[in-house]
């Protein structure tokens, strides 16, 4: 059979089947054969047409000459800057570097290097010699190829994202952070009882910073992530990240708050640089040390050391201690919490310990995300601290967190998990290598994300409590200071495991709602607090989210939808109309009726059957809030303990 055409025709071929015969018709490209060759002699020259190089955005001009940089200008600048940062501080000097993947270099010595030198120096080592590449600033996609290529445990998952092991530790080592006492810390930061900030002297860190220092340099090649903190312009912070990981570096990538390439172009000095040497061990004999694990934090150098962990969320906690310390040195208030905007453009915080719904309640579908977890309140109103979210993931679900079920795609980081070996699909529930499963990804994954992720000042301060005690109320509308005494108690209630297997409440006090990464004393933070409500005119609530009507085991937990409608009351002001009553003890306020949650259950004196179990239980939580005060008392702020006083008073009264 022939075609209309003439292109081609069927003739029989073998067994009787068909055979295509093609003709090629004059002046014209057979359709088998119509494209061009490429223009490539070898596969070298093949795989070097599949990348262009991309050309800087914006030209910088030299300030003292007003001569333009250059592309080899700018590359060096960056390249001493790197080395200096790399620097030793016993030999004075920076390391040969190059940026590139030694992978895929050439075997002759690179054309731009630098070699940082502080000063002449006699003592040259082999460490002098060698080069180290620089991986710097790489794409997610760059990222992936290294881990998946370079770090055991590296898999992509079937949704896309990068699963990875932290290895020995899944978690935070507090008890292994410290920080150096000097003249200007000794008086700025809180030490002692109840303190998170653990001591140590400027000698041990620098024996610390040399050890990492020495660690990264032996290496064929590290990754430099030059990043900033602070989505106000005006109060951002520098940020350099050096790490052995290709994990940490897309970590940090989506974390901190993604340069623009003019900005990278204009980068220059960080304000603070993080040593992650965390696959190489600190020495015991070191003083100070009391396990293999060290992260260390030198607020006068700006630098943090990591030795013997390689926890990712060491680097982010980190920089959020740094950011405790040098915002409130500008007025600036940083903070614990989650926040949203609704669409006329009122502001909640949200602060509140593990378990209290803070992510759960400040995710709303009909509110903007400013952000899940670190921010500022300055002059400006409230800014994101991150440019990145840190999700739990254990038990997570596609119809109880969609949000975060759907952030976790190509670019997200997967700590710790257990995926199905064929398929990579993540098991959620899989405890197998830790219970603190996380991930990590931008926060332009989530769809109502605010950004630049900034906002007005706030209307409302609600602190969340989930009370497995039972006698706080849903609600209370707190006064200032109230607010600042229960801001600076942090209290929730959690349900732990007795040695017969029953299980009873336990009282957990984490000052500012945070007390692992605060620098000052409490106090200070909570004063702020205080002024900038002042100030504003924002209102204090504390919202139960845990149980009503008894205790844990007697009692039922508050419902989800109960709480949602208390905070859409707080959210359009109706709540602040509402008649109010006074409880016994905790001397707090709270409403009548709220619309659509049922009267009896916000007061607990109606839910409980047993009224003087309901008594003594109220009593005893209030004695346990009292002791822990007790280490805030011998605080003063000003001049005199008028504010102290006035804290104190606002706390559980019999």
């Amino acid at each position: 059979m022939g075609s209309k055409n003439g292109e081609f025709s069927f003739m029989k071929g073998r067994n009787g089947l068909p055979m295509i015969h093609t003709e090629k018709k004059n002046n014209e490209i057979c359709h088998d054969d119509s494209t061009l060759p490429v223009k490539a002699q070898t596969l070298d020259e093949l795989h070097s047409l599949q990348k262009k190089k991309s050309a800087p955005t914006t030209p910088i001009t030299n300030t003292t000459t007003s001569l333009p940089f250059t592309e080899e200008d700018r590359h060096k600048q960056q390249l001493q800057s790197i080395s200096a940062s790399l620097a030793s501080l016993t030999r004075e000097t920076g390391p040969n570097v190059v940026k590139g993947d030694p992978a895929r270099t050439t075997a002759e010595t690179p054309r731009v290097s630098h070699h940082q030198h502080l000063a002449p120096t006699f003592n040259i080592s082999d460490s002098a010699l060698k080069f180290t590449h620089v991986l710097y600033n790489l794409s997610p996609a760059e990222l992936y190829e290294q881990a998946i290529k370079y770090e055991k445990g590296s898999f992509i998952t079937s949704s896309g994202a990068l699963a990875t092991l932290s290895g020995a530790k899944t978690g935070r080592s507090p008890k292994d952070k410290r920080v150096v006492k000097d003249e200007t810390t000794a008086d700025d930061l809180w030490w002692g009882k109840g303190a998170p900030n653990i001591e140590m002297d400027e000698h041990t860190f620098l024996v610390n910073r040399e050890r990492a220092v020495d660690y990264l340099c032996s290496l064929e090649k590290v990754y430099v992530n030059d990043q900033f903190l602070n989505w106000d312009p005006e109060h951002r912070i520098k940020v350099r990240i050096v790490s052995a990981r290709a994990y940490h570096s897309l970590f940090m990538h989506n974390m901190c708050i993604r340069p623009t390439s003019e900005e990278l172009e204009n980068f220059g000095t960080p304000d603070f640089t993080i040593y992650n040497a965390g696959q190489f061990p600190c020495n015991r004999y070191t003083h100070y040390m009391t396990s293999s694990t060290s992260i260390d934090l030198n607020l006068g150098r700006r630098e943090m050391v990591i030795l013997g962990t390689q926890y990712a969320g060491e680097m982010k906690k980190g920089l959020f201690s740094v950011m405790h310390y040098l915002m409130p040195k500008r007025q600036i208030l940083s903070l614990h919490s989650g926040c949203n905007m609704g669409k006329d453009g009122d502001v909640a915080l949200f602060f509140g310990l593990s378990g209290t719904g803070k992510t759960t309640l400040s995710t709303d579908h009909n509110r903007y995300l400013i952000g899940d977890d670190e921010h500022c309140w300055s002059e400006n109103g409230v800014s994101n601290i991150e440019g990145g979210c840190y999700a739990k993931c254990i038990d997570l679900s596609r119809d109880k967190e969609p949000d975060i079920w759907n952030a976790i795609k190509f670019g997200a980081v997967l700590e710790n998990v257990v995926f199905e070996e064929h398929s990579r699909e993540v098991d959620y529930s899989d405890k197998s290598v830790t219970e603190n499963t996380r991930a990590a990804y931008p926060i332009e994954y989530i769809p109502n994300a605010k950004i630049p992720c900034v906002g007005p000042h706030p209307k409302n301060v609600i602190l969340l409590a989930c009370d497995a005690f039972g006698v706080l109320p849903p609600v209370s509308k707190l006064s200032l200071a109230q607010t600042m005494y229960h801001f600076i108690s942090g209290y929730t209630a959690l349900v732990a495991g007795t040695e017969d297997g029953i299980k009873e409440p336990t009282a957990t006090f984490s000052a500012c709602f945070g007390a692992a990464f605060i620098m000052l004393h409490p106090t200070k933070y909570a004063a702020m607090l205080a002024d900038k409500m002042q100030k504003h005119g924002a209102t204090g609530w504390l919202v139960n989210t845990g149980w009503s009507g008894g205790s844990y085991g007697s009692g039922n937990r508050i419902k989800l939808a109960y709480t949602r409608k208390i905070i859409d009351a707080i959210h359009s002001g109706a709540l602040l109309k509402a008649n109010y009553t006074k409880t016994e003890v905790f001397g707090l306020d709270i409403p009548t009726e709220i619309e659509g949650v049922p009267s009896e259950i916000l007061d607990p004196v109606n839910t409980w059957s047993d009224k003087k179990a309901r008594k003594d239980t109220l009593l005893k939580l209030g004695g346990l809030f009292k002791k822990n005060f007790e280490v805030f008392l011998n605080y003063k702020i000003g001049a005199d303990n008028k504010l102290t006083d006035e804290i104190l008073a606002a706390g559980p009264n019999f």
